[in-house]
């Protein structure tokens, strides 16, 4: 028998947390968990637009690691011990901070704030990071409101937002496209 995606569960606003507890879905949990999910959906369609196979290759691990991440937001603190949810590792971090510095090694240095575009890879890349800025503000909530949110995930969820930046701007470098400068007016 075929599992169902629809459960009804959910129907009357509520949802529940990996372990039981029921939470209504506008439970700042939720909002967090779901900001990641979305982030890693829209990583997805970035790794489908990019052809340099080293980041193809590093993004599909970054949504592995978002993945552990929503596993661990989506699970009620006081039981995630006894469900044995992966774990995001000091590796995972050394990772993306070795790719941006790969990417830093052929891109020229910046000369001024630059404004997301100049190819579609390269917006997307810029809206994914403007996700994870989104997904960490999230987290960081969580936090300030004495939810549980293991330091790492947010030490993560910064760094990607940083890799993503850098990412943007080698995809740019890669396709020949322009770097538009931010001019301000005076």
């Amino acid at each position: 028998m075929a599992f169902k995606i629809y459960t009804k569960t959910g129907d009357k606003g509520t949802t529940s947390l990996i372990g039981g507890t029921k939470v209504s879905k506008a439970h700042l949990r939720i909002e967090a968990y779901g900001t990641v999910d979305e982030l890693n959906s829209y990583i997805g369609l970035c790794r489908d637009m990019l052809t340099d196979e080293a980041s193809r290759a590093a993004l599909l691990e970054t949504q592995d690691r978002l993945f552990t991440i929503g596993s661990s937001l989506a699970c009620d603190p006081e039981k995630e011990p006894k469900l044995r949810i992966p774990d995001l590792k000091e590796t995972d971090i050394t990772l993306l901070e070795n790719e941006i510095d790969r990417m830093n090694e052929v891109i020229p240095p910046m000369k001024s704030f630059i404004l997301p575009g100049g190819h579609p890879a390269v917006s997307h890349l810029h809206v994914a990071r403007c996700i994870c800025r989104r997904a960490e503000r999230c987290c960081v909530r969580l936090q300030a409101e004495s939810e549980e949110v293991e330091a790492i995930v947010l030490k993560y969820i910064n760094r990607l937002s940083d890799y993503l930046f850098v990412l943007a701007r080698f995809a740019g470098y890669q396709l020949h496209a322009t770097e538009i400068p931010w001019k301000p007016r005076v």
